[in-house]
């Protein structure tokens, strides 16, 4: 009875995946990329552009971001390649709702059992599916929808085992991204690392033409001023291409953390956002 039940819902979300629409832009969204490890107990295993996080501790492993569904196998190849068992991770999270961060999330959190913890603002979202998203509703439902175990508010902290990350609420991409900061001590070192959510405009509507999220511009403006002013060691994002994954890591080369220090790139992008940001508003 229990195999029966199991593969009647199995049918039912197999069905209901086939009707996701998770178009994919470019193919770094679903390249290979070597996974590899950042520095102390954090890991990269996330395609050629979606950044996905591994961060182990001595009570399991969290994971920040998924990619788009079919990233999943990959995904845990990734991790397998490392030497580590993905069925550790404990706790799941994302620097957004979009379906490019979160399209695997659902498999992910039913094949570990993980509990997955969002930026509250998100939980909407998340759980519709990305039917509710203020731009990205066109495409309907966009990665099947989850229901969070824990919400999460600014400057909530995360714990697990011997490791703590820091939740920066970092809003107007979507209601509720947001940005991780955690130290990571090794060799002798501590590092802030920097896991962030770049605060990128999607629309070309006019700010106050999108009724369904009156506090857009607020937002964005808040982001960027809080931003611009965060202390790190190392910083990440969730889109490899902005952070300059591929010119700072080679596999064949000597590897050293200290390639993304990188704290002028990270302004210059912040910067570069902002004007974007401002202009935007002069033409409205």
């Amino acid at each position: 009875m229990v195999i029966l039940v199991f593969l009647i819902l199995f049918d039912v979300d197999v069905a209901h995946a086939q009707k996701i629409n998770q178009p994919v832009p470019n193919k770094e969204w679903t390249q290979a990329f070597p996974p590899f490890k950042i520095v102390g107990n954090l890991y990269y295993v996330g395609t050629s552009d979606l950044a996905s996080y591994l961060i182990t501790t001595d009570h399991g492993y969290i994971l920040v971001n998924t990619g788009v569904a079919s990233c999943f196998p990959m995904l845990k190849k990734n991790i397998a390649s490392l030497g580590l068992d993905y069925k550790k991770i404990k706790i799941l999270l994302t620097n957004q709702v979009h379906y490019d961060h979160v399209g695997a999330m659902a498999a992910m959190k039913i094949e570990t059992g993980a509990q997955f913890y969002v930026d509250s603002a998100d939980a909407d979202v998340l759980k519709s599916g990305g039917k509710t998203d203020y731009e990205m509703n066109y495409l309907g439902e966009s990665f099947l929808p989850v229901q969070p175990d824990k919400l999460l508010k600014n400057l909530d902290t995360i714990q697990l085992g011997n490791t703590q990350l820091i939740m920066l609420h970092h809003p107007g991409h979507t209601k509720g991204s947001c940005s991780f900061l955690m130290t990571i001590r090794a060799n002798g070192k501590s590092y802030k690392v920097l896991l962030a959510n770049i605060p990128t405009i999607i629309t070309n509507k006019k700010f106050k033409e999108i009724t369904s999220y009156p506090t857009i511009q607020n937002d964005y403006r808040y982001t960027m001023d809080t931003m611009k002013n965060l202390q790190f060691d190392l910083w990440f994002a969730a889109h490899a291409s902005q952070f300059d994954l591929h010119k700072k890591y080679h596999k064949n080369k000597v590897y050293t953390p200290n390639v993304f220090r990188d704290q002028k790139g990270y302004q210059d992008l912040i910067e570069s956002i902002t004007t974007e940001y401002q202009e935007k508003i002069a033409r409205e």
